[in-house]
């Protein structure tokens, strides 16, 4: 009886335990500002090449959108489609539907290296860096209102 007891104690310090632990975490949020604190420069960063992309060719911008939706909209937004082949895994940018159809990987990876030359660190995420390229080439102005 005292050992019954004992594991329903245990039991309900474990729960409790758990509970405390998970309660914190569901009270975590997202925040627009992460990067203001994190690298003030990451947003301008990829404002400015986003902008000197559309400038070279001004298609771009569609092609990042294009880069985005098919990232965000089959998985969620985990930058999946920037993956490189490896000698065992098929990566999503040469994958049958998307090779030779998506483009705009280039752009990234210039986004990538200037964001991280910038902070000083790799601080900012691969998914992010095309969430907010795509919402700046649909946003930039780049052309002329007469």
């Amino acid at each position: 009886m005292a050992a019954s007891h004992f594991q329903y104690f245990l039991f309900l310090v474990l729960v409790t335990l758990a509970t405390l632990i998970v309660i914190p975490t569901t009270y975590a949020k997202l925040s627009p500002n992460y990067y203001n604190k994190v690298c003030p420069q990451a947003l301008t960063t990829i404002r400015s090449v986003v902008k000197k992309a559309i400038i070279r060719e001004n298609r771009i911008g569609a092609s990042l959108l294009r880069l985005h939706f098919h990232d965000c909209f089959v998985n969620g937004c985990d930058a999946s489609v920037l993956l490189d082949d490896t000698p065992s895994f098929v990566g999503e940018k040469t994958a049958f539907p998307n090779n030779n159809s998506l483009r705009g990987f280039d752009v990234v990876d210039e986004i990538k290296a200037a964001v991280d030359k910038a902070c000083k660190l790799p601080v900012v995420s691969c998914a992010d860096i095309l969430a907010v390229a795509a919402r700046d080439s649909v946003a930039i102005d780049h052309y002329k209102i007469q």
